[in-house]
């Protein structure tokens, strides 16, 4: 069976993506369509990132981070996501864990071509997950990929969920390195830069909706937080995975907490633990 590709001439609309799946998402099911997302020759514009950089924390500067590259995919997940063959509905999939790795430092004036497809569609005890799966090469070299997981709930399944991400324990009563307090508007601060405009991030009354008693903040943005805290000591090729927890109310107040990996060196990376009083929100690596 041949491969579809879907080419995006320009960065796509997400609000019209969203309402289409919205309108579309009763009846879905099947398989995974053999269906890659493809848009390229994509250059950075540089007041998108200052943006970028000045909500998640990282140094404003002409190098990519790896959450920025992701924010740049999103478009593509979504375009897929959106197809009437995709066999889940988009609204209420739920962002569980996510993997990004940069081979070296990619800088706004070069050409990304940019790819996602879907792959892994699986059971989990609460209903079934799979992973968008992106690229992004200059030229024939790969310089950044991606893995998003997300899970559909349902009904729910024997089969017992697989830890695929590397876990390194963080003491939780240890001293924090960082202490963040989160303001009641920054779902709507993160949705303006990255352009996913879920509801539960943007507004109270919405989040209540889906049962959350105030809105919360974006999985994504306490990824890019923690990995803005550890920029400094991160090399241009790096991995890193997290799985995301607790949903973290806004406002709120966050710890992030780290353990050294590979001996007092920590040469070997880095453990990471965000939390609050009401429990766990993130955990992961960077190596």
């Amino acid at each position: 069976m041949s491969v579809r590709t879907i080419t995006l001439a320009d960065e796509p609309h997400l609000a019209l993506l969203m309402t289409r799946a919205t309108a579309t998402a009763g009846g879905r099911g099947g398989p995974l369509p053999d269906t890659e997302v493809v848009r390229g020759g994509v250059v950075t514009d540089l007041g998108h990132l200052a943006r970028y950089s000045r909500v998640c924390g990282f140094a404003v500067s002409d190098v990519l981070p790896a959450a920025y590259v992701h924010v740049l995919t999103f478009g593509l997940q979504l375009t897929l996501m959106a197809e009437s063959d995709f066999p889940l509905a988009l609204p209420g999939l739920v962002h569980v864990a996510n993997r990004l790795e940069t081979m070296r430092v990619v800088h706004a004036h070069e050409r990304l071509d940019l790819t996602v497809h879907a792959e892994g569609l699986r059971p989990h005890p609460k209903g079934r997950t799979v992973d968008l799966v992106g690229e992004a090469r200059v030229g024939d070299d790969v310089v950044w990929r991606g893995r998003s997981t997300y899970l559909a709930r349902g009904e729910s399944s024997d089969t017992p969920a697989t830890d695929e991400h590397v876990s390194v324990s963080v003491d939780p009563s240890s001293p924090p390195q960082a202490r963040w307090r989160l303001p009641a508007d920054l779902g709507r601060r993160y949705a303006a830069v990255s352009g996913d405009i879920n509801p539960i991030h943007l507004s109270p009354l919405a989040a209540k909706a889906f049962g959350f008693p105030r809105a919360i903040a974006h999985g994504m943005w306490s990824m890019a937080r923690c990995m803005a805290a550890l920029q400094p000591r991160t090399p241009a090729a790096a991995v890193t995975e997290v799985e995301f927890q607790r949903p973290l109310l806004l406002p709120g107040t966050v710890e992030l907490r780290t353990a050294r990996v590979g001996g007092v060196a920590g040469d070997g990376g880095w453990g990471l633990l965000l939390s609050s009083r009401a429990g766990e929100h993130l955990r992961g690596t960077i190596r």
